[in-house]
Order: C-alpha cells, then structure tokens, then sequence
C-alpha cells in the first residue's frame, strides 16, 4: 500500500500556543506544516511557493486575513482556504465563503473537527480542479482549426490528444468534406513532431504510373521523363508525418511496397537498388469503409491491419447539431472581411434552412455557400432568398414552422396499423415521431411562433427542432405517398 501524498498546509495564526495545539492536531496527518504568526510573513511564505492548504487566522496584527483569502483566490484557485476565528459571526462566514473560502471554523475547536474539516476541503477543492480541467478539455468550441462544440466532435478532439504523441499509424475516416487533412495537420501539430515536415499525397489524384515515384522518389533516367533525381514525399517527411489522403485508392502493386516500407522504415527510389531509411509517421484518410475494400479485393488485408491502429472518425456535418451555425457564422465574419462587405448574421429563416440541409458536400459546401452569398450580395444580415442552389430551392416556408391558427390537424399516415390502446390505462400508442411532432407543434403555438422560446421549453436547441419537424414532415409525406 503506498503511502499517503504528504500536502503543503500553511497555518497563519498570530497567537504562538494556539498555533502549537493545531501543529499537535495534525501531528498524525500527511501535512507539512509552515507557521507565519503574522499576514506578512503568510504573503511571504506564499510568495515561496503553492501549498495545497491555508489554515487561515481572520484576526491578525498587521491586516485581516480576508485580504489574503483575496490573493490566494485570485493567485492560486487550486489552494483550499480553511477560515479560523474567535470573533466570528454569520455575516463574516458569510462574506469568506464569497471570496473563495473552502470552509469556516469557529475557535475553539478540538483536532477531530480540525481535522475533519480539512480533508472535506481539500477533496472539494480537487474535484473543482477536475472539474475545471474537464470542461476546459470536453467543452472546446474550436480546435487545431476545427470549429465545433459537438459532442461528436469533443470525442475527435480527446481521441486526437490521446493519440498524437505517440508514433501509431492514425487511420482517419469520413465522407468528403469533413476535414480528413485538418485532423491530419491536427495530429502532426500536437505531436513532438510538430517542427518537422507534414507531407501529404492525394492517392486518389495522382497516376497510378507516377505514384510509386511521388511515395519513393526516383533517381535520373528511372523512366521517361527522369532528367534529374527526385526525392519522393517518403524522404521529404523524414523525422515529420507522411499524410495518405485516400489510400484505398492506391494500385495494389503499390500497396505491397507500402506495407514493406511501414514494416521496416525502409525503400527503394524508382531505379536505384539501395535502401534508405527514414523516420516517418503514417496518417492515413479516406471516404469510404475501408473494410468494404478490403472485403472486396481493392485493398491488401496485411496492410489493412497495418493502418488501422488508431481509428479516427470525423462525423458528417449533418449530425453535428448546432455546429452548422457556429461554422457558417465563422466563414461569414471571416468572409465578409475579406470582401469588405457588411454581413454579420443570418435571419431565423436562413438559420432554420442552414440546420435542417443534409450538407452532402459536408463543411466544404457549407464553406462554398457561404463564400456565395458574400459575394454576390451585401448587406448585415443574410436572408433565405440570398441562398444559392440547392438551398434556395428547399424554401425558408417548409422549414419555418408558422403558428396555427387554430388547433393543428394530424398529419395523414399510413405508415403504420390503427392505434392501439394500452391496456387498463387506456393509453393510445401512435409512433413516437407523431407525438413528438405534435408536441413542438403545441410549443410554437404557445410562444405565438417563437421557435426559439419553444425550443427553449422543451430545453432542445432551434435548430434540432427544426430537424425534427423536418424529419416528421417526411415521414408523413413518406406515409402518403404508400397510400396512393
């Protein structure tokens, strides 16, 4: 069993006896205790160094140890402060908790309670500092140049931390647009190898013929065309990160002589016998299962299993919630300053089409409409008719609910069989998406058409009820359609 962490204790009390019984106290507990018999002397001692506790007289002959409970909060929130008085009252226990107190004792008090006190403390005080760490971590809006707050994007970003110190294969998937090579550039930027190269190869783009040169290199008269040696992205990458952008994509003769090079360090340029060795670390991308290649003979088995060490999957933008808006907001502060132009928001109509459209195109689309509509209009705020197509054509109507005026119809759907009643209870069971619907529905109408106050309500973000009722929509148009 190991033993306990010995913690750094500060003890400000004026009175030399008193302060002894408290050292005697905490004989028997893991403290290193340092005594300052005056507020100077603890700003001293402070000054020399963090401790993990103060045990904190608020009388004292030169100031009031309030004034320092003051500096330790605002110079060290990780020390717990423990407030100890004769001359106590409610107002001043009061008055030291709002400054950053852990916790108050009223003298006398006997080593059991000392004791007890401290403890709860210091464990308050580091569970705040967990806490603050781990909202500092998980709750990130932007990161190594993603722009996300998403719960799907804060497991990016862990996963990211997690793996870039090491030298493992990263393997990073997702459909075109969702930014493969910023979390490439993400993973070489956080690792140790950051001040060396980052070299990427687009194998989707590049001539079959031409890859194994790009890779390896070549030296003059390898074939024709070769007038001069060429060091290939293998040797540019050396002590850096080499980035494969749609490796399924490479020829398989190719693939054989990939595996042997992550498997040995080791190649050989195009035309030369000799094997160099280089210290490279593989990131890896593409837009489809590479499994499903795999399975179906486009890509070697071996070098599967070599690649996919530490998996990375970046999510589609539609499933990123409001991460839309926080995207589309940025590239239109960003982009309007670069064409000098005046916008600065979208108008509720243009925000519910950003968040209900599929994005196919993922934030590359989003990117490009974007850029669109600042271009060829001015103005503050954007409005649905600034859209381009295919936005423009899906209509701010269909995905602005108006408020009924009177009490809202049910949708027809024959998706499914006649309600069924549930028992002695008579509960009526009808697909959840229709009573969900019913009930966003009932929400706008009490907020007179407020999407916002409604979504606030039903404590749902506006842009996922925008969704839902799109979602909903479909799925009785869907209903309709089977019926005729």
């Amino acid at each position: 069993m190991s033993a306990p962490t010995v913690r750094r204790l500060l003890l400000v009390e004026d009175d030399p006896p008193l302060a002894r019984v408290y050292q005697e106290y905490l004989k028997s507990e893991p403290y290193d205790v340092v005594h300052a018999e005056t507020g100077k002397q603890a700003l001293t001692a402070l000054a020399g160094g963090p401790f993990d506790m103060v045990v904190l007289d608020v009388q004292l002959p030169d100031m009031s140890g309030l004034d320092i409970l003051k500096k330790v909060a605002q110079e060290n929130s990780r020390t717990a402060v423990v407030m100890i008085t004769a001359h106590g009252s409610v107002n001043m226990a009061v008055d030291a908790m709002r400054e950053g107190a852990a916790d108050f004792l009223m003298k006398p008090f006997n080593a059991e309670r000392l004791i007890f006190t401290l403890r709860n403390a210091l464990e308050r005080q580091e569970l705040k500092g967990i806490v603050q760490t781990l909202k500092r971590t998980f709750d990130r809006e932007t990161y190594c140049g993603f722009i996300g707050k998403s719960l799907a994007m804060q497991t990016v970003y862990r996963i990211i931390d997690s793996a870039a110190p090491s030298k493992a294969t990263v393997f990073i998937t997702g459909e075109s647009g969702t930014g493969k090579e910023v979390c490439a550039e993400a993973v070489h930027g956080q690792s140790p190898r950051k001040d060396k190269p980052f070299i990427a190869l687009n194998c989707g783009a590049i001539p079959k013929e031409l890859m194994e040169s790009e890779i390896f290199g070549h030296v003059m008269g390898a074939f024709t065309g070769a007038h001069a040696n060429r060091d290939g992205a293998a040797t540019l990458a050396d002590g850096g990160t080499l980035f494969l952008d749609e490796v399924c994509e490479m020829d398989q003769s190719l693939q054989v002589k990939l595996l042997r090079f992550i498997q040995t360090g080791g190649f050989q340029k195009v035309g030369n016998s000799n094997v160099e060795k280089v210290d490279v670390r593989f990131v890896c991308a593409t837009n489809k299962d590479p499994w499903e290649a795999v399975e179906k003979g486009g890509f070697r088995e071996d070098l599967y299993f070599r690649l996919h060490v530490i998996p990375i999957h970046l999510p589609p933008l539609r499933e990123r919630g409001d991460d839309i808006l926080d995207i589309a907001g940025r590239f239109l502060t960003e982009f309007a300053a670069e064409e000098g132009k005046g916008f600065q928001a979208f108008d509720e109509e243009t925000a519910a089409i950003l968040a209900a459209y599929p994005w196919p195109g993922n934030v590359r689309q989003l990117q490009n409409v974007i850029r669109n509509v600042v271009v060829l209009h001015d103005g503050e705020v954007v409005a649905a008719d600034m859209l381009p197509s295919p936005l423009a054509d899906a209509g701010g109507a269909r995905r602005t609910p108006a408020p009924p005026s009177g009490p809202a119809e049910p949708k027809p759907s024959v998706r499914v069989s006649q309600p069924v009643a549930g028992g002695e209870d008579g509960l009526v069971i009808r697909p959840l998406w229709q009573v969900e619907q019913e009930l966003i529905n009932a929400a706008i109408r009490q907020c007179d058409g407020n999407v916002s106050r409604a979504a606030a309500l039903l404590e749902l973000s506006p842009s996922t009820v925008y969704r839902r009722l799109r979602e909903a929509e479909e799925k009785a148009e869907g209903g309709s359609d089977a019926a005729e």
